[in-house]
């Protein structure tokens, strides 16, 4: 109610309007932003290791028409951020509006409810407020593709509805071609292009069973997370995607030779610690098509969403939000692949969110926002009161005005494990602002970086390795509004390796 409070106030002439007629003009207007309901429905869609490859981002490869649709009827955000670039803590991070630091998750392992038990999440405080709450596929963490069908790591608490659907995808693992075979397919580059159509596979029976929710829930209040597993490795699709993509017409991202002398060791992924995994060109080159092929194959899901929420008459009482859980590398910085870099490719992630009404639909915001910021926008847009714990901020003003001023600036970390190059396990922390990236990694004794994103957006120039005394500056002035956020310390408890 707040939201459409503001936005009536902002853009109708209110003011000179006596106080009966100003109550009889927000009813009006409330009643042709959400039809009858006095409550608005949210979709949720996430979508797993999903970088900005999408056309709405200005990918020209990309072949999304349906989430650009959604993007051109709602707010997209330019320049979002998440708080840590791997699946359990970014998600655990989105569901309770809490940073990393504050939830103790570092790695795949951990549940937040284990430092913060008595935590609302975002669709609890849905089911507090009498919404009927339901997942279908990946909200919170799984290991991919071994639990699909399973719960994974989820949060019973959160939903009054689990659908944990299985296709045809896992009873055809044995098909996936794997470009490593020493490593496990959940983290190696593998991909299969299927035979069979889109509801046979994992993703398409996550969509007709979100549908039929919604069938049946489209005269209540619901909260419905629709959690999809591509483009997560393995990259397995209909064969009719891999066809929209020839991988002669593909090309891997330019870099310029010794692109990686400049970055400190530890700004480099363990699971990724040579270029390219020592692959070749063409096998690279099905790795992309396999990627942009899931990306299609779940565009065309979120397409079946879309269409459901017109066919049932949702569309003006449902609130959309559109994310990934962290963004995704594809051969950047002379052969980079998959996430845990604090790198724009990594850290930048997709998020489109559509309020029936608002003022800024149809727009794009270029303003720095966080996934710690996305909890509290849903609720206050759908009116509900907040949790004083929050550590984000609403984007509600965002909503109503894209190009409002605004404050904001991110923070990302990730936390390196003990290996083959490093001693001890090394946090690194980055804070993005509107013009630099700066990382320390260890507080700075293991390395920093700094990138001036006016001059140099790609983050092929280091200035942190000899700075300017202008250079010097920039960083001091970011040092301490990075470390108010992000402690850069090793967690107490033991640190496990991640799992995919």
């Amino acid at each position: 109610m707040n939201f459409f409070i503001r936005s009536f106030r902002r853009h109708n002439p209110v003011r000179s309007l006596t106080l009966p007629c100003w109550v009889a003009a927000l009813l009006l207007l409330q009643s042709s932003t959400f039809a009858d309901s006095k409550k608005p429905n949210v979709l949720f869609i996430s979508v797993d290791d999903l970088a900005s490859s999408l056309g709405c981002y200005g990918d020209l490869i990309a072949q999304t028409p349906n989430i650009d649709r959604l993007a051109a009827s709602g707010v997209r955000f330019d320049r979002a951020y998440n708080q840590l670039p791997l699946c359990n803590p970014t998600r655990a991070s989105i569901m309770t509006g809490l940073r990393p630091d504050t939830i103790k998750v570092y790695d795949l392992d951990q549940h937040f409810r284990e430092a913060v038990p008595d935590a609302v999440t975002l669709p609890q405080l849905f089911r507090k407020a009498d919404y009927f709450s339901a997942r279908v596929g990946k909200i919170y963490h799984y290991n991919v593709p071994a639990s699909i069908g399973t719960d994974g790591f989820d949060d019973p608490p959160s939903w009054e509805r689990t659908v944990n659907p299985k296709g045809r995808d896992k009873d055809e693992e044995d098909l996936i071609f794997n470009a490593e075979p020493h490593r496990k397919i959940s983290g190696a580059l593998s991909w299969l292009a299927a035979e069979g159509t889109d509801e046979e596979q994992t993703d398409g029976m996550i969509t007709t069973e979100a549908i039929k929710i919604m069938e049946e829930k489209k005269d209540e209040p619901f909260f419905l997370g629709v959690g999809f597993f591509r483009p997560h490795t393995p990259y397995v699709a209909p064969k009719k995607y891999f066809d929209l993509y020839p991988k002669e017409s593909l090309r891997l991202p330019y870099a310029p030779k010794g692109d990686r002398d400049d970055i400190p060791v530890p700004g480099f992924a363990h699971n990724c610690p040579i270029p390219n995994y020592g692959l070749e060109e063409p096998v690279l080159l099905g790795a992309l098509q396999a990627y942009y092929a899931c990306v299609s194959f779940v565009d065309a899901q979120v397409g079946r969403l879309l269409d459901a929420l017109e066919r049932l008459e949702l569309e003006d009482d449902t609130i959309v939000v559109f994310w990934s859980d962290h963004g995704y590398h594809l051969g950047e910085h002379n052969g980079v692949w998959q996430k845990r870099t604090l790198f724009e490719e990594c850290s930048r992630t997709p998020l489109i969110i559509r309020v029936p009404g608002a003022a800024g639909n149809a727009q794009d915001c270029s303003r720095i926002v966080e996934f710690v910021d996305i909890y509290p926008t849903i609720a206050e847009a759908a009116g509900l009161a907040l949790p004083e714990e929050l550590e984000g901020k609403s984007l509600v003003p965002l909503l109503e005005d894209p190009i409002a001023e605004w404050d904001g600036y991110a923070i990302t970390q990730i936390l390196r494990p003990q290996d083959d190059r490093l001693d001890t396990p090394v946090m690194g922390c980055s804070i993005r602002t509107d013009r630099w990236r700066f990382t320390e990694w260890a507080e700075g004794a293991s390395g920093e970086e700094l990138y001036d994103h006016w001059a140099d957006p790609m983050e092929f120039d280091n200035l942190a390795v000899d700075p300017s005394p202008a250079d010097k500056a920039v960083m001091d002035e970011l040092r301490p509004l990075l470390r108010a956020k992000a402690s850069g310390k090793i967690p107490t408890t033991p640190f496990n390796e991640p799992r995919l």
